[in-house]
This record gives C-alpha cells, structure tokens and sequence, in this order.
C-alpha cells in the first residue's frame, strides 16, 4: 500500500473500528499525522497563535483534534491485524512499558485469517494469488484481445 492509498482508507475509515490494516497503511498515516503536526506547527508560529506553555497552537490542536479518531481506529484496526483486541490499545495509557508494547504490536507482522477477517496481505485462506485478485492480464482473452 502506498502512502496516499494508506491516507485515504484512514480517513474514509476515520470512525471504523472493525476490520484489520496492514502495517504499512497504519505506519504511513502515523507519518502523514506527523506530517500534518510539522505544517500546523508552522501556520502557528507564522500566524502568532502558538502558545508560550509549550502546549501547541490554535492550528495544531485543531489538527491534532481533527485526526485523533482516524488515528485511534487505525491503530484497534492494526491490533485486530495482529489477532488482537482493539481495546488492548489502552495499554498505552501506562508510561514506557505500554509505549513499548504497543510499538512492538505495531510492528508485529499480519496474523492468518482470524476473527476480524481475513489477512489483508494475501486474502482468505485457501487463496494463493494475494488480495484482491489481479485484474486479467490484457490479451488473456477476457476483453477480446
């Protein structure tokens, strides 16, 4: 999956909590949010409305408030990939030991088939051409060529 391919499921999928996301469609919109912080940051600091505590900006909040739940269901998503529950995602909350969990769970390549369908790498079980089919090759015969 390809990093505008990866933005554009996450966002479509932004309050969608069942199914499963393959590690590269979860670490590419980790980077896109990134991304995004860096160029609401930027606005801030250019627009004088970033805030002396530390804390971020009118822009950055706003963004970062914008894509919490994408984000959210793309990681229960990338658990459920791992034959997980989503909820184990609240591990988060405990410092260090639980960042450290979570990132080696993000990290974690796709289980088989289990209950939250099948693997989004190579499809049902049983199928050996990766998921989804491949279109018909041209002059296979199918089109009239």
């Amino acid at each position: 999956m390809d990093f505008m391919t990866a933005v554009r499921t996450c966002l479509s999928k932004y309050v969608d909590f069942s199914g499963r996301a393959r590690r590269s469609e979860y670490w590419y919109f980790a980077l896109f949010g990134f991304l995004v912080g860096i160029a609401t940051s930027v606005v801030d600091a250019l627009l004088g409305t970033s805030y002396d505590t530390g804390s971020g900006g009118l822009v950055n909040t706003a963004g970062s408030l914008a894509l919490f739940l994408p984000s959210l269901a793309a990681g229960v998503r990338r658990l459920h990939d791992t034959g997980r529950s989503g909820w184990w995602i609240l591990i988060g909350i405990i410092p260090i030991i639980g960042w450290i969990l979570i990132i080696v769970w993000f990290c974690t390549d796709s289980k088989a088939d289990n209950q939250y369908g099948p693997n989004p790498k190579t499809g049902p079980a049983g199928y050996e051409g990766g998921y989804p089919p491949p279109p018909p090759a041209y002059g296979s015969g199918q089109y009239g060529g």
